[in-house]
């Protein structure tokens, strides 16, 4: 198949580099802009761009999609047989129907739920112990499309947003080879999604990160999970921003929300409904470490009686 591969971030380089794997043609790579980074503005290129060069594959990199001729133009004329999606931006129709078997993306979720932006950092804060991985053929509204195939994909008690991430992108790599190789045979059945049972899985904010105490301890320990290690739950103390990135569910009702109890080596925390034991956690302007090195230099002045 002659596929250009569409996608930005590390999630989206084993799909990448399991298509070159099984001999498929990859005309190009498209990708977002190079961004400056830093405080001396080093630009730096996206993960899939840095791979796609290191495989001598061509990069295109269009400030915008919606209305851009010369990029429709470009993917014309490189005639591809498929466009293949992974964690990249919305495409318009005009570029998503260039192909002649059009256009199909890799969903961290099993559609139509969590249909959005961040499905893996969802089904994480909503305590969910399954999820699941979609292909689908694109179409005019985000992530509504019929299906090719999905797997679902089990949830360990320790996972966070990290370790599902990558295992849900190397199992994705594996969809989106079976998915092309469907394509190609012509042997497959498109399954049309239930609008009725979908569930938002919108852009993650500064204020869906920022801890509410006054939550159960099970709810604020998924919400560490959900984002960590990136952006991280935090709370504010003494004006400094406090990330959590590692917590445990006590069951214990002494300490009342945002009460802390600290020894040398432990950090428990009031909730709402239990308490939340804090494992690895990161000062503002300071590094991340686990609980006992943090306590050595810091002290929260409202600590409950030991």
């Amino acid at each position: 198949m002659k596929i250009v591969f569409m996608g930005t971030p590390d999630f989206s380089i084993p799909s990448l580099k399991i298509l070159i794997e099984n001999n498929h043609q990859i005309l190009a790579v498209v990708t977002t802009p190079d961004k400056e980074r830093g405080r001396g503005q080093r630009v730096t290129y996206t993960a899939v761009k840095q791979f796609a060069l290191e495989q001598n594959i061509p990069v295109y990199q269009p400030e915008k999609l919606k209305g851009n001729i010369e990029f429709v133009e470009q993917m014309k004329a490189l005639t591809p047989d498929l466009f293949v999606v992974v964690a990249f931006r919305i495409l318009p129709k005009e570029v998503f129907e260039i192909p002649k078997f059009g256009s199909f993306n890799l969903h961290g979720s099993f559609l139509p739920k969590y249909r959005g932006a961040a499905p893996i950092q969802w089904t994480l804060i909503n305590g969910d112990t399954e999820t699941g991985l979609t292909t689908f053929k694109l179409a005019e509204k985000v992530d509504t499309g019929n299906i090719y195939l999905q797997e679902k994909v089990a949830i360990i008690p320790d996972d966070n947003f990290e370790t599902l991430h990558d295992r849900m992108s190397l199992l994705g790599a594996d969809l989106v080879l079976k998915t092309v190789e469907l394509i190609q045979n012509g042997n497959y059945e498109l399954k049309q999604q239930n609008d009725l049972l979908a569930s938002p899985a919108p852009k993650i904010t500064k204020e869906i990160c920022l801890i509410d105490f006054n939550k159960s301890a099970e709810e604020i320990h998924n919400l560490v999970r959900g984002l960590s290690p990136h952006p991280a739950a935090y709370f504010n103390f003494n004006n400094k921003v406090i990330k959590i990135y590692k917590s445990e569910i006590i069951k214990d009702v002494s300490l009342k929300p945002f009460e802390f109890h600290q020894t040398k080596t432990e950090l428990i925390v009031g909730c709402g409904k239990d308490s939340l034991r804090i494992l690895e956690i990161q000062q503002e302007g300071k590094k991340r470490m686990g609980i006992e090195e943090f306590l050595r230099g810091f002290s929260f002045s409202h600590t409950s009686k030991l």
